[in-house]
């Protein structure tokens, strides 16, 4: 198995958090690392595909892809209604 170089990384955390990060990883009979590793790696992912979605907004908005206020406001007031209007495009 190759080895991987790894970098000890240090934060304060609230006393409650750090006990809850204990009481999983003793649920799990995981170390507390491990957990730790997981829930970087999980929120590292969430904010990667973040800014791919912003970006990605972002760039609709520079190529004109947008809806102007007045119609989402009117489509957005329609969806209580007996006839909601249809999502505007």
């Amino acid at each position: 198995m190759a080895k991987t170089d790894t970098r000890v990384v240090t934060a304060h955390v609230p006393v409650s958090l750090a006990e809850k990060v204990d009481q999983i990883a003793a649920r799990l009979e995981r170390s507390r690392g491990w957990i730790m590793k997981q829930a970087l790696s999980a929120w590292i992912e969430q904010e990667e595909e973040r800014t791919r979605l912003t970006r990605e907004a972002l760039a609709d908005v520079d190529a004109g892809h947008v809806i102007d206020h007045q119609t989402v406001q009117a489509w957005a007031d329609s969806l209580s209604s007996d006839e909601p209007l249809p999502v505007p495009r």
